[in-house]
């Protein structure tokens, strides 16, 4: 979620983990094929499974007894009443829901490649067969897990090839199998992204026909950048951002605001509180601290207040100067907070999908939405799908009585239009998305 989740890791004092080497079911993380002609991911979560469909549901599984695991809605811990058996180990056979299917199976090749100074750990996931396919290089976001674990974004590695599109996935530096510190310098990102590229053409040989990123979340700032470095077909984008780091905090401390009905006294406010935020981030966390407790003693006390949250502001709302002095610059090394990708964007011939989420609250979406409908029209190949009701992730989402936000799946066209897209560069008929576009992405 932007920065947020791995400030809020290692702020508390936590280490990035990945999916534990050895847990239960992991022999049946795959894609597979049932027998109504539906496919269903299985993927690693936190000790768990969890299933993804390409219309967007999901849900967590959870072992039963035997080879039996029961289901809940999306991400709510509500049960949903489906069942799922798996076979033995061997048996690459699963019952989902009292419908029988096999794992589909792949073409992999797992490798190490050069990035910039640094050995990654990466995998090719292409289609069984001989034929020419598109391959996407999945650009990671700030979530400091392991690609090649296959949970969360990256279940697309075996998404994407069930529906004909070779994946090229990769640890990022410093998390997983790769070397290197971990980081948020998006260009030194970028040149890793382009020596995935390279990595992906070299083992895919003949068969790549189309390659392009697709970046989530942070990503988005990383891959225009790694496709303005060196040429490729096409770039996705979902739920990225077309502004600077710090101004999709205080877009998010402003989205606070208005969401929850408060008008432009308590914005002009709230507008403080980010002056005296960004002080302290813009220094590295060495000072600007008695301006934050200065604002807050102006302002605690007044009911908007207590819903401010932004992207990274909170952390320094919450944390002492102790804290924040040793542990900050660690959590978000790198991090350019002026990066403005606009130069980069203006220049960028390579055509290009972008998809947010209208209530994405992490990376507020308003503004990027207008900077991309501006630069569609004078004449670049951008197209800005905008799905209503979607937070960040893409997410849809149900209300829980405290007011937080429950994940219940993603929209239904968004595998669809992606694929559409990765394919061949063209989008056909409707996806649930209001639709922004330069007239036709081209080939």
């Amino acid at each position: 979620m932007g920065t947020v989740m791995l400030v809020v890791l290692s702020l508390q004092g936590a280490k990035a983990q990945n999916t534990p080497a050895n847990y239960a079911g992991k022999c049946h993380v795959g894609t597979y094929h049932l027998s109504n002609g539906r496919d269903v991911d299985i993927a690693p979560e936190d000790k768990k499974l969890r299933w993804r469909m390409k219309d967007g549901t999901s849900g967590e599984l959870t072992p039963m007894s035997g080879n039996s695991w029961s289901s809940t809605l999306g991400w709510t811990e509500r049960p949903d009443g489906k069942r799922v058996l798996f076979g033995d180990c061997t048996a690459d056979k699963i019952n989902f829901a009292g419908i029988d299917g096999h794992r589909i199976l792949f073409d992999v090749v797992e490798t190490h490649f050069q990035g910039a100074g640094v050995t990654l750990a990466g995998r090719l996931v292409m289609p069984k067969g001989k034929e020419r396919v598109p391959i996407v290089i999945q650009v990671h976001g700030s979530d400091p897990g392991s690609a090649l674990e296959g949970s969360g974004v990256f279940s697309l590695q075996r998404l994407f090839p069930s529906a004909g599109i070779g994946v090229f996935v990769y640890d990022k530096r410093g998390t997983g199998a790769s070397g290197g510190k971990y980081t948020h310098d998006y260009l030194l990102l970028a040149d890793d992204a382009v020596a995935a590229m390279r990595e992906a053409k070299r083992l895919a040989g003949w068969r790549a026909e189309r390659i392009g990123y697709l970046g989530t979340s942070e990503g988005g700032w990383v891959a225009p950048l790694a496709a303005k470095i060196e040429a490729v077909n096409f770039v996705v984008v979902t739920y990225g951002l077309a502004i600077s780091p710090l101004e999709e905090d205080r877009a998010a401390l402003a989205f606070d605001i208005t969401r929850h009905g408060y008008g432009a006294d308590a914005l002009a406010k709230t507008m403080e509180v980010a002056d005296a935020t960004s002080a302290v981030l813009l220094s590295n966390f060495r000072e600007g601290y008695d301006q934050v407790e200065a604002v807050r003693r102006k302002y605690e006390e007044e009911p908007w207040f207590h819903n401010l949250h932004g992207d990274v502001s909170f952390l320094v709302l919450q944390k002492s100067p102790a804290e924040l002095k040793e542990l900050g610059p660690t959590a978000l090394h790198g991090i350019p907070w002026q990066y403005d990708p606009m130069p980069v964007l203006r220049n960028l011939r390579t055509p290009q999908l972008w998809v947010l989420g209208k209530d994405d609250t992490d990376a507020p979406s308003a503004e990027t939405a207008a900077r991309l409908k501006a630069l569609a029209a004078s004449g670049l190949p951008i197209t800005t799908a905008m799905f209503p009701g979607a937070a960040h992730g893409i997410f849809e989402y149900e209300l829980a009585p405290d007011g937080t936000r429950r994940p219940t799946r993603q929209p239904a066209g968004y595998f669809r239009m992606m694929v559409d897209f990765i394919r061949d560069g063209q989008l056909r008929g409707t996806y649930g998305a209001d639709m922004v576009s330069d007239g036709g992405c081209g080939k």
